[in-house]
């Protein structure tokens, strides 16, 4: 394989749409540990969902393949992505502000 696609990479996701109050964070954190994906998801106040998401390129697109799924309360409109800062010593995956 190569370098890049088993390198650590990490990934910032805006899910718009019906995505707050319907157990998306915890979709989210259910699919990064079956995924095995290291990061964070909050609820923003604008009413998306934000996650930073840490892990091999493979990882992060199923990861993104799932978030434009959702769990079935939610509807998914829009899941902006942007490259991020791998961060260091970040080996877990974790729900913020619930």
């Amino acid at each position: 394989m190569s370098p890049e696609r088993t390198s650590t990479q990490a990934r910032r996701f805006v899910v718009r749409g019906r995505v707050q109050g319907v157990g998306f964070r915890w979709f989210v954190e259910r699919e990064a540990l079956i995924l095995q994906i290291a990061g964070w998801v909050r609820n923003n106040p604008d009413g998306s969902v934000e996650v930073l998401a840490q892990g091999t390129r493979d990882q992060l697109a199923g990861l993104h393949s799932r978030l434009r799924e959702g769990p079935r309360a939610a509807r998914i409109d829009d899941v902006e992505v942007s490259e991020a800062e791998p961060v260091a010593g970040l080996g877990s995956f974790q729900v913020r502000g619930a």
